[in-house]
């Protein structure tokens, strides 16, 4: 059964000073900046606690039957200055600003999405795409609220609500200041006692979006799955059990905002009457005057809107907070694959490729591969073959440094790769991997990838090796045509020529077959494979396959069973042995034999 309701403990609370602070240094780049900003902020609320103290001058001149004219006409003409500047200050400081808050955005969303970059595969594996990309939106949306909110409203209403106190204790009555401090601890008191408490069903909120997201996007990408079994309603089920969840979390808390609101409003309504009473009283004695009430009246209106101001920017400062956690959790992430302090760049001379006694596993139990040594000498073609599960596709992982082996090491020329720079070690590697996923993008840019200074003529000379310019040149748009999500436009056999094309484009030192020619049909893969000959030559190839057939004419072949070596030899030797690759090489002849036979 699917909840209908939020229950249980409250998500995981990061630090919010840790947050604060990881801002920081944005605002210290534009520290000069900051300081103009905060110089118009003051001035603007000068300028704005002034006005009820001119008002009161106003009033009293024009009460007394004898004032010149002239006095209240500069006083006023002072009052719209004093207006006009408020304001002003305060669009200067916005504009000065507004580079500090687009910049620090920019800073934090690249960091975040350059840090993903560098998290190992083991992450991208098990995470959902849908949901971080929301928790990254709603991220860099919370840095330009809590900034702005932050310095332009918390700082200047708490000048301002200072400078009001200050002037009542000066000019009347004590009562008047211990009023407004009464009223103030109540009512701040008051706000963070319910936001703490509404702060669970923020969270929940946004755990339900990213989790709604995620199976959005997932059951897209999946369109056609979805279609073939019929799943619709299942989909949109699950979808709406989350937004379910979501709309209970949404409702408790626009309610409970309404609660906080009602409850602030009441402690401002009371400590504004109670002093409204007093200034009354004082007037009726004598000790005060019609100007002065006015003056209270106004203060009273310009303290009642930053107070209950200050409780929404709590609150908004607090959902920022609630937002920016994931994303910044998403930076606490240890990249598992990292360069050593000491890592230099890796030199082919050869390309000689050499496993010592590797070991791997992805957790203590699931081990995949047990003691593997074997080397791939220079210019030379080494295949890889096995049953699925054998660990053969986890070589490839280990030779890019998508993972560290367990144990053991993998040399390069002589240079254990985990003393090298990735990216010196993945510029030497090019492979067409068995399922190739493309860009929602162009033919061309697809094929560019590989190397995206290369020239057009490069391209094309790219593309013609993998025997894709023809059929390209046949599609209406050419090499402008878009390949859709994941390539989904291109057959099976069209996405595995483009990747063909965009390794040939990088002109590795050391090429991977993973299986490459796996999705082509016979006439396609003899043509490929012809090429793929070609451009091995004299380059280290490790060729992982399925199909025999296809690696007959490799100068060592591997056969691997349960992670470890069960044979090896060229092809001749192993039929020879009449072992697991020859039972092996006898099977897939019967089911070519059975395939080509007439039903």
């Amino acid at each position: 059964m699917r909840p209908n309701t939020y229950s249980g403990p409250p998500p995981k609370d990061r630090n919010d000073w840790k947050t604060i602070r990881t801002l920081l240094p944005y605002l210290w780049e534009f520290r000069g900046r900051v300081a103009i900003a905060m110089t118009f902020l003051i001035s603007a609320k000068f300028a704005n606690v002034a006005v009820p103290l001119l008002l009161k001058e106003i009033v009293d001149s024009l009460s007394k039957p004898t004032a010149m004219l002239v006095l209240p006409a500069m006083l006023l003409l002072g009052y719209g200055v004093l207006r006009f500047a408020s304001t002003l200050f305060g669009e200067l400081r916005d504009a000065v600003f507004a580079k500090v808050t687009q910049r620090a955005i920019r800073r934090v969303a690249s960091k975040v999405f350059c840090h993903l970059h560098e998290l190992s595969l083991r992450f991208h594996l098990e995470r959902q795409t849908g949901g971080v990309s929301r928790d990254i939106e709603r991220g860099t949306n919370g840095i330009r609220l809590l900034l702005n909110f932050m310095l332009f409203n918390i700082i200047p209403t708490l000048v301002e609500i200072g400078l009001v106190a200050a002037i009542l204790l000066k000019k009347y009555d004590p009562w008047f200041a211990i009023v407004i401090a009464i009223t103030l601890i109540f009512y701040i008191a008051f706000t963070l006692i319910i936001t703490e408490w509404r702060m669970v069903f923020r969270r929940t909120m946004n755990d339900m979006d990213s989790k709604a997201n995620t199976r959005a996007i997932d059951s897209l990408i999946n369109y056609e799955t979805v279609k073939y079994f019929n799943n619709e309603r299942f989909e949109s089920e699950r979808y709406d059990a989350s937004l379910k969840v979501w709309e209970t979390a949404a409702v408790h808390n626009q309610t409970s905002l309404a609660a906080l609101n009602a409850g602030q409003s009441l402690i401002v309504a009371i400590g504004v009457t109670i002093l409204m009473f007093l200034a009354a009283h004082h007037v009726t004695q004598g000790t005060m005057t019609i100007g002065d009430l006015v003056l209270v009246n106004v203060f009273m209106i310009q303290l009642y809107l930053p107070l209950h101001f200050l409780g929404f920017v709590y609150r908004e400062i607090k959902h920022s907070l609630a937002d920016m956690e994931k994303m910044f959790t998403l930076l606490e992430v240890n990249t598992e694959v990292k360069d050593d302090p000491t890592a230099k760049p890796l030199q082919v001379n050869g390309g000689v490729i050499r496993f010592e006694h590797v070991d791997f596993n992805y957790n203590a139990n699931r081990p995949i591969l047990f003691d593997l040594s074997f080397a791939i000498p220079a210019g030379r073609k080494l295949a890889v073959v096995g049953s699925s599960g054998a660990g053969k596709s986890t070589l490839a992982r280990l030779l890019f440094r998508f993972y560290d082996a367990s144990g053991g090491r993998i040399l390069i020329d002589d240079q254990d790769i985990r003393e090298v720079t990735q990216t010196s070690l993945r510029a030497a590697i090019g492979i067409v991997p068995q399922d190739t996923v493309l860009f929602n993008d162009t033919i061309y840019y697809n094929i560019a990838y590989g190397r995206p200074d290369a020239s057009h003529e490069d391209i094309i000379q790219a593309a013609k090796h993998a025997h894709i310019h023809e059929f390209i040149e046949s599609l209406p748009e050419k090499y402008e045509s878009t390949v859709g999500e994941r390539g989904l436009k291109l057959s099976g056999g069209e996405k595995q020529r483009v990747a063909i094309a965009r390794t040939l484009l990088k002109n590795p030192h050391i090429l991977i077959f993973d299986e490459a020619t796996s999705a082509l049909d016979s006439k396609s893969e003899k043509a490929i494979q012809a090429a793929l000959k070609e451009i091995s030559e004299n380059r280290t190839t490790l060729v992982i396959a399925h199909r025999l057939s296809t690696i007959v004419d490799a100068d060592q072949i591997i056969v691997l069973d349960h992670g470890r070596i069960a044979e090896s030899g060229t092809h001749r030797e192993l039929l020879e042995r009449n072992g697991l690759y020859a039972h092996m090489w006898s099977l897939q002849q019967q089911e070519s034999t059975s395939e080509s036979d007439p039903a």
